[in-house]
């Protein structure tokens, strides 16, 4: 089947009946809303504006962690959760929550870190998990620690502790849930553009459904969805749709990737910035260095690396690793996001709760805000459980619904043979990129080099091989050479690249869709 006949049979069975469930937001959580409900049998649509993991949810850590840092500000149930769920996305999607190590120095000009005070919170650490972490706890002397971690600055050092979480490939994660859910019957559609809805509500069931309009951003063309119930899972959007109640409070992360020969690491190290934690992360061959933690104001549409938020991050590491001596010209490539937090004016940014929150705004319509990666499985069973509860005395779900199975249901039914879906990007070539546009929704080219296989991020000639995966979608999707051309010039604008530095000079048009820019 012609890949544009893929989009329009999607589009025809989301206004051919009514849905029970309409997600709005590709994300991490309305991917996994969309898994639950679809494996418990509901009629389930999601649309996202932009391309699915767009925002937040392809710009992480890429860590599944309980929380070292929120046990220290004593939010034991929200560790505990975390944990919980680290361990089950472990146990169900294997390839993409690999064990990763984690060493925690202590110094003592840092007294806001005292080693006997990790101790016990490591081992605390392991009992939250239900006693079984991915690996055990342990402390280390500063002469152990040393060997491991020669680099590491030995003045002041009193020892470390050692602990495990894990490592995920976020926008991986993202489209493996959506494949999941499709699989089960979702219907799924990225950039489709929720604009508006309204619902004619009788003051006792049945419910009457939503009217969504939503807009087809390859087209331009309105279409409506109707559905019984809508979960505006938006993320840092979330505020701006209509009937959405929800109160946020951003804040900007940043991080940064160099090679893993100028920091050589091979598991993860924690510093410290007084009660900041930032951490330099092992990711194949290379290593990942974040993050800030600052308030933000601007579109989430538009969210991009300052001068001065890799100043920060290369400060801080060349402290805890003065050999290293990074600059600025020793990184490959950052990114930058907004974390969407439940509102809180105080405090500062890092002691923000990142608990979440699902609330009714209006009969029919939630809004789901806050949480974390880690927690995305556990913030959709709890979203889809209470959209059924509603619907059921509503009387407009009579037939029957499943229960939960998401805890228990592999990820993906079979791993992928190609390589193409875990932590480490997959090799470059033609495959993963033809699997992207055939099987994953792939439509622009920075949706395959940002997101589908992280090559961006990964690759120092990235810019150069861009070219070369620009044809193989053109032969692909059928673009002409002003369609090529245009598509290198978007991913040049939203990669941050230099002016012209994949035309070779030549001028390129412009194209509609608007995304984020990062900036080098």
């Amino acid at each position: 089947m012609d890949l544009s006949d893929k989009r329009s049979r999607t589009l025809d069975e989301l206004t051919s009946a009514p849905l029970d469930l309409l997600v709005i937001g590709g994300g991490i959580v309305g991917a996994s809303i969309a898994r639950d409900a679809a494996q418990r049998g509901l009629r389930i649509g999601l649309v996202e504006q932009h391309d699915f993991a767009f925002g937040t949810s392809s710009r992480s850590s890429r860590l599944l962690h309980g929380g070292l840092r929120y046990l220290a500000q004593g939010r034991i149930r929200q560790v505990q959760h975390a944990s919980h769920e680290k361990m089950i996305l472990h146990r169900i999607a294997p390839h993409l929550a690999q064990p990763l190590p984690f060493v925690f120095p202590t110094y003592r000009d840092h007294p806001e870190w005292p080693l006997w005070q990790l101790k016990i919170g490591v081992k605390l650490y392991d009992l939250l998990c239900g006693g079984h972490n991915l690996g055990n706890s342990s402390w280390l002397s500063p002469e152990q620690l040393l060997r491991k971690h020669p680099g590491l600055r030995r003045e002041m050092l009193t020892g470390a502790v050692r602990y495990y979480d894990a490592l995920t490939n976020d926008a991986r994660l993202v489209i493996d849930s959506l494949r999941s859910a499709a699989h089960s019957g979702a219907l799924v559609l990225n950039y489709a553009k929720f604009v508006d809805a309204n619902s004619c509500l009788t003051s006792r069931p049945p419910l009457t459904p939503w009217e969504c309009v939503v807009e087809d951003r390859l087209v331009g063309k309105q279409f409506i969805v109707k559905a019984r119930a809508v979960v505006n899972a938006a993320g840092p959007w979330s505020p701006s749709l209509p009937h959405s109640r929800v109160r946020l409070r951003l804040t900007k992360g940043v991080h940064l990737v160099v090679d893993r020969a100028r920091l050589p690491v091979d598991e993860a190290v924690v510093m410290m910035e007084g009660r900041r934690i930032l951490f330099a992360i092992p990711w194949c061959q290379r290593t990942i260095l974040g993050t800030t933690d600052t308030d933000f104001d601007g579109s989430p549409d538009f969210v991009f690396t300052d001068p001065a938020d890799t100043e920060y991050l290369l400060g801080v590491i060349n402290q805890f690793f003065p050999g290293a001596r990074l600059k600025g010209s020793d990184v490959i490539s950052n990114w930058a996001g907004v974390r969407p937090l439940v509102a809180d004016s105080h405090g500062n940014p890092s002691d923000i709760s990142r608990s979440h929150e699902i609330r009714l705004a209006e009969p029919g319509w939630w809004d789901i805000t806050g949480g974390k990666l880690t927690t995305c499985r556990l913030m959709a069973e709890q979203a889809v459980d209470r959209v059924v509860k509603a619907l059921r005395a509503a009387r407009v779900l009579t037939r029957e619904i499943k229960p939960c199975r998401t805890a228990e249901e592999p990820l993906l039914s079979t791993p992928d043979e190609d390589g193409s879906g875990g932590v480490c990007p997959p090799e470059w070539g033609e495959g993963p990129v033809l699997r992207a546009v055939e099987q994953e929704w792939a439509v622009h080219l920075d949706d395959v080099m940002v997101r589908r296989t992280s090559w961006h991020y990964y690759l120092t000639d990235a810019a150069e091989r861009a070219r070369r995966v620009a044809d193989w979608m053109g032969e692909a999707l059928g673009w002409d050479g002003a369609t090529r051309l245009a598509e290198l010039e978007r991913y040049r604008q939203q990669a941050g690249m230099r002016a012209n530095s994949l035309s070779g000079g030549q001028p390129m048009p412009s194209t509609r869709a608007v995304a984020t820019r990062v900036k080098d």
